[in-house]
């Protein structure tokens, strides 16, 4: 059996447990979001509160071509669109912070990590979105409460987004003095930059 068959090769998985929905407040480029900007305080998670979705997906709407030389019926690419899209969410008996994040016209991104928080994995869609409407919903059967969030997508989403290095925090070393009293503390803030601060004493 060749080796090159996928289903083989697959690590196949199950999106709960793995996948991560967030919302973002603010994004300064949404094709290369920071590990800053995908942390609290600008992220919210969503994750554990969905209990189900849909849409978030870019589609393309061709446009047929057909001629005189032929009877079939060609076409090419159209402009791409994203259709309305929504999350449904649990409804807490006492908190309102879902709510209170995703009120009617607030704006943000919903940011999917497909594969789950994997630094380097190209597996993170960035939507930028506004709220269209949220609404409780109602039922008499043996269920849990819930509420529906539709949203409008408001520009092209970034897909297929590398997930930014994770912070890296160095083991404290020993302060060791120098001569002049000073000590230097080292906070390594991502995977290629560094912060250093000095603290001199009199």
């Amino acid at each position: 059996m060749s080796s090159n068959n996928p289903s083989s090769t697959q690590t196949r998985f199950l999106r709960r447990g793995i996948s991560k929905i967030y919302w973002l407040k603010t994004i300064n480029d949404p094709k290369w979001p920071t590990r800053t900007e995908i942390s609290q305080p600008n992220r919210f998670d969503l994750t554990h509160a969905v209990s189900d979705m849909s849409g978030w997906a870019l589609a393309n709407e061709p446009i047929e071509t057909p001629d005189m030389g032929s009877t079939f019926n060609s076409s090419i690419p159209g402009a791409d669109k994203a259709d309305k899209s929504d999350l449904t969410f649990y409804e807490d008996q006492h908190s309102d912070a879902i709510e209170q994040h995703l009120n009617k016209g607030a704006k943000g991104w919903i940011v999917l990590l497909r594969k789950g928080d994997i630094p380097g994995s190209r597996s993170m869609d960035v939507f930028p979105v506004q709220v269209a409407s949220r609404a409780a919903t109602y039922a008499t059967g043996n269920e849990a409460a819930k509420f529906k969030v539709e949203f409008t997508i408001t520009d092209e989403p970034s897909l297929d987004v590398v997930v930014p290095e994770a912070f890296h925090t160095l083991p404290k070393p020993n302060k060791d003095r120098d001569d002049d009293g000073e000590t230097v503390d080292v906070t390594v803030v991502s995977a290629t930059a560094a912060t250093v601060h000095e603290h001199i004493e009199d």
